[in-house]
């Protein structure tokens, strides 16, 4: 059978099988993460040393003025689809302008929080580190880049075959070279800037790992120096295609973080869970864990809701939570769940030919994501609204907020079905990524929820 005679589709699925069957093969060569993160001690050898603020979550938004509304983005995995649907959002809020006469700005700049996986850190760690900068040159950057086809270019390459580092370190380049420019997470710390969570996964043990300092203090380690391209390369890299990026636990050492994840163990409340989740953070104290392996934080929750809950949970609370970060009086508190998952193995209904095992895999990984998709929501919206009630006061009502978009709220099927086959990829058609953030922009702007939360602020859409 020549390959010049299959069709596109066909000639597809075959060369992702042999590069597949080729990157297996590869996997079996001996190869080890990069360590690139330093010890905190490192930072403190002098006692004259001034320590620089740190990325943690009560240091960045602590920092932030107070408003109106605690304002919260999450930006769920799928790669540039992800991005670019996250992206039209981006758009949409920079469009809202609130304040009265004197005092109008975007409704953007109230945001708090973007908590992001897999294709979504791409959006979220370049909006962080830009600002509105980012409408002017993202699109370029990274929507309209062939990313995929470059990064394969480089795996192919009989040149890096045997790297004892492995394909994901010459990703963290790329990414590193093309979109980041050598930023790290002190480049993070900017005034008025939002918490940008980058979250991944850890093989071993399962739980999410958030790039704050938060996290790096159960790891005794500085986060300030620590390579925004490498965080958002293990919030993406899927495993077997991408060798996990390894950060080293310098344990022991003694920290707040430590103490309070101790104090949090305590609590009689905590469901089943959280309790799981402390188990697996405080497996990082121990000094028999010297490793982590990071890999797709879609793996542990693939929309960034659940970074958001258990941060608050776990910090006891929502009133605790805002208290410690200064944020004690506000009138709204308001979630924008941006998810750009789909079910694209839909299609093997229409035949009685047995599946391929691609077509097995992503209706397998359809299911899996989709239902635990689904508990994540129930879960986040039910917390939301014990939130608000929980801040409320007789004086100072607390209205929560929780807005959710997907590609089901599109206004025709011929649309669903168009943005359902739109794959998971890193290197989408212009017209693609053009339909994607026009789809963004107008899901949240026609949302009734969201028109209601503007109303509310006394703003109007655009």
């Amino acid at each position: 059978m020549h390959l010049i005679a299959l069709s596109p589709l066909q000639k597809k699925r075959l060369l992702s099988g042999v590069l597949i069957t080729f990157l297996t093969l590869l996997s079996g060569c001996s190869s080890y993460g990069a360590i690139s993160n330093t010890p905190t001690d490192v930072q403190k050898k002098s006692s004259t040393h001034v320590i620089e603020p740190n990325y943690s979550i009560q240091t960045v938004l602590s920092a932030k003025p107070q408003g109106k509304v605690a304002l919260v983005l999450t930006f769920s995995g799928g790669g540039t689809r992800a991005a670019a649907l996250a992206y039209g959002v981006l758009q949409a809020l920079h469009n809202t302008d609130i304040g009265g006469t004197h005092n109008r700005h975007p409704l953007l700049d109230e945001v708090d929080v973007i908590s992001s996986v897999s294709g979504g850190s791409f959006l979220a760690a370049y909006y962080g580190l830009h600002g509105q900068e980012t409408f002017h040159s993202f699109e370029s950057v990274m929507l309209k880049k062939d990313i995929k086809n470059e990064l394969i270019s480089g795996i192919l390459n009989p040149a890096n075959w045997f790297l004892n580092t492995g394909r994901t370190e010459m990703a963290i380049q790329f990414y590193n070279t093309t979109i980041f420019k050598d930023a790290t997470f002190k480049d993070l710390q900017k005034p008025d800037s939002p918490l940008i969570l980058i979250n991944a996964t850890d093989l071993a043990n399962g739980v999410r790992f958030s790039f704050t300092q938060d996290s790096f203090n159960l790891i005794c380690s500085d986060i300030n120096q620590f390579s925004i391209a490498r965080a958002v390369t293990a919030s993406s890299a899927v495993p077997v295609m991408f060798n996990p990026v390894v950060v080293k636990n310098y344990q022991p050492c003694e920290n707040t973080t430590t103490k309070k994840l101790a104090r949090a163990s305590q609590n009689p409340a905590l469901n089943y869970e959280l309790k799981q989740v402390i188990k697996g953070l405080q497996d990082y104290t121990q000094t028999a864990y010297p490793y982590l392996h990071l890999v797709d934080g879609g793996i542990s929750d693939n929309l960034g809701l659940r970074a958001i809950y258990e941060s608050i949970e776990l910090s006891g609370g929502a009133k605790r939570f805002l208290t410690k970060i200064g944020k004690q009086s506000i009138n709204h508190i308001a979630v924008i769940s941006v998810d750009a998952s789909t079910q694209s193995a839909r299609n093997i209904r229409f035949t009685h030919k047995a599946p391929s095992i691609e077509d097995s895999v992503d209706a397998m990984t359809d299911i899996q994501l989709h239902r635990y998709n689904n508990a994540t929501l129930q879960l986040f919206e039910s917390s939301l609204n014990r939130w608000g009630k929980a801040l409320s006061t007789p004086n100072n009502p607390v209205s929560s907020h929780f807005i959710k978009l997907n590609f089901n709220q599109l206004p025709t099927e011929e649309q669903r079905a168009e943005f359902n086959q739109i794959p998971t990829s890193l290197s989408l058609t212009e017209n693609q990524v053009h339909s994607l953030i026009q789809a963004g922009h107008d899901l949240l702007i026609s949302n009734p929820l969201y028109q209601d939360l503007v109303k509310k602020l006394s703003v109007s859409p655009q």
